[in-house]
């Protein structure tokens, strides 16, 4: 195998196009879905805990005012032990791939699939040519030695990833960081995770560039307040502060972040993810009572991404007994038979159940 050469267990090609890359699971429970359990979003249920809606409403009192960012960005600039230069409050990590998008200028543009398509979308959105590094179901969407190409000088992944939910280790992740490259790894679901044990928000060290985006809206239910930023080096978080139009995050979106980076709502978050584990732990258990689901990897994160026989078809005679799950062929390297499913308290993982053997009967 050739240094430029992808790993075996992965393949690349360049983006044609398809799938979809702008559906995403909120569509599921749009309309005709609204009545529907929620199994296709990935924001945790029960949220935002009331002490935050509190703090977001108390802001109601402050809006005649312009937003201001500086306690915010302290908050989570202490929160992650990086100097305040190093952090971007974005709109949602979703304008940070925009961002990212507008003032790069890379010439060879690698983004890891299955994941979280809004990165790419925004990539080839400000014109630029994308390649796919498509990791294989078969290796459990393992990422391995030499799957990215040595040339590329701008490499998207997300840990944990959405949809496999794999979480990579900090060292394989690590690894992809070189001098004449810039690293995006999109850690959006990594407080889900117990301890955060995979990620790479406080790295300084590492060689080139590398950029992490992280999300407050799953684990905290602010999915419509918009809040997510970027950790990575000052030179470049200048850069794309600058391509931000001005006041770009909300006076209670800033309270949000200030307020979830504190140690209190810190020790609360990995709380709900040593209960997300146990909850995740019992829909696979659930799940394995059935020969036709397959799950590959190891899941880590509030979701879990299956394989089955005419899932299309599944997921309409789920809908039609009141669930909703997320369609899996809009993710590159995916297709019609893939449906990922939200974690959820044991009850409702029951009723679930319940009704995918009656959807899985026909």
């Amino acid at each position: 195998m050739t240094p430029h050469s992808p790993a075996e267990g992965a393949r690349t090609e360049d983006a044609p196009g398809e799938p979809d890359l702008r559906h995403h699971g909120d569509a599921e429970v749009r309309a005709d879905g609204a009545g529907l359990v929620d199994l296709a979003v990935n924001v945790r249920t029960g949220t935002p805990p009331d002490w935050l809606r509190a703090r977001l409403a108390a802001t109601l009192a402050d809006l005649a005012a312009y937003p201001d960012g500086a306690a915010a960005r302290a908050a989570v600039a202490e929160r992650h032990g990086r100097p305040v230069a190093e952090v971007l409050l974005t709109s949602g990590a979703a304008e940070a791939f925009v961002l990212l998008a507008r003032v790069l200028t890379p010439r060879h543009i690698v983004v890891v699939h299955p994941q979280f398509t809004e990165p790419e979308a925004a990539l080839r959105g400000a014109g630029h040519s994308v390649r796919r590094v498509l990791l294989s179901a078969a290796e459990g969407f393992r990422l391995t030695e030499g799957a990215v190409p040595e040339e590329a000088d701008l490499v998207v992944l997300g840990n944990p990833t959405n949809p496999t939910s794999v979480l990579h280790p900090a060292a394989t992740v690590a690894a992809l960081a070189r001098p004449g490259r810039t690293l995006v790894i999109d850690e959006a679901f990594m407080d889900t995770v117990p301890g955060e044990r995979a990620s790479l928000a406080g790295a300084r060290d590492l060689p080139g560039r590398v950029v992490v985006l992280r999300s407050l809206t799953k684990t905290w239910g602010l999915a419509g307040l918009r809040i997510g930023y970027v950790l990575g080096p000052a030179p470049l978080i200048a850069e794309l502060a600058a391509a931000q139009p001005l006041w770009p995050v909300s006076t209670p979106a800033l309270v949000a972040a200030e307020a979830c980076s504190a140690p209190a709502a810190l020790a609360e978050a990995e709380e709900a993810a040593q209960e997300l584990a146990l909850r995740r732990d019992h829909l696979l258990k659930g799940l394995a009572a059935f020969p036709a689901v397959r799950v590959h990897g190891e899941p880590a994160a509030s979701f879990l991404l299956v394989e089955l026989p005419g899932a299309d078809a599944v997921r309409a005679r789920l809908r039609a007994l009141g669930f909703a799950v997320r369609r899996g062929d809009t993710f590159p390297g995916l297709g019609p038979d893939w449906l990922r499913i939200a974690v959820r308290d044991e009850p409702t993982t029951d009723r679930f159940l319940t009704a995918l053997a009656q959807a899985l009967d026909g």
